[in-house]
This record gives structure tokens, sequence and C-alpha cells, in this order.
């Protein structure tokens, strides 16, 4: 089993952004099993020839998306990513109806909004 990233320099989308995306795609496909240890940060920069702030930067954010752990010493493995992911989905979704509802938002208009935010995000 090995990491198989890939950073495109013609890209729109920022390195940081890249190398996240790709660890959370795998991690989440089962390419990357749970408990899968990562490189280094520095290693892997070094490898895809990043700046170790890059690879930093995405691993902050891959944390804090519950996609991976931080075991001190120990180093950076693959989470049980689903879990996590549906968990935070589901707060966010239900901070969201609630905020929609104290807007005054009639469910429709509540669900209407939802569905343009993810047209826009996900290209649709």
């Amino acid at each position: 089993m090995t990491l198989n990233i890939a950073i495109d320099a013609d890209s729109g989308s920022a390195p940081y952004e890249q190398l996240r995306a790709q660890i959370s795609e795998q991690a989440r496909a089962g390419a990357l099993p749970v408990g899968y240890r990562l490189p280094t940060v520095r290693g892997l920069a070094e490898e895809l020839g990043l700046a170790a702030n890059t690879v930093a930067k995405a691993y902050r954010a891959l944390e804090s998306d519950g996609v991976i752990e931080t075991r001190g010493r120990n180093g950076t493995f693959v989470a049980a990513a689903g879990d996590a992911a549906q968990r935070q989905a589901a707060a966010a979704a239900a901070g969201y109806a609630e905020r929609a509802r104290r807007l005054g938002l009639g469910r429709a208009q509540a669900l209407a909004a939802v569905e343009a935010a993810l047209r826009a995000e996900y290209g649709e």
C-alpha cells in the first residue's frame, strides 16, 4: 500500500488543496486503509517537491476534517474518516437548518439554498 499523489503545477487549485483532496479521497475510497501511516511532513514535502509548510497545511486540514490523526512522535495515520465525516456533515446540516429556521426561511427555501450551494461547490 503506497500513497499515490500527483501535484499539477498548472492546476487552478493550490498545491496544499490538491494534496488534501487526494489523501482524503484515497482514505475514503479505502486505497489508504484506516491505520495507514502517512509520511512525515518533511518526507512528503521532499518527495513531492513542495515546501514543508504546504504539506503541514494539508495535514492540518485533513486532521481538522477527521481524515487523519497525529499520534505525537509516533506519526500521522489515516483515521476512520467515514464516520467522522458523516458526523461533521450531520452537525453542519443541523446548524444550517436551525439558522435557516431562525431567519424565517421555509423548508423549500432552505433546501433550495443548500442545493444551489452544492451545485456551486461540486461544479454541477
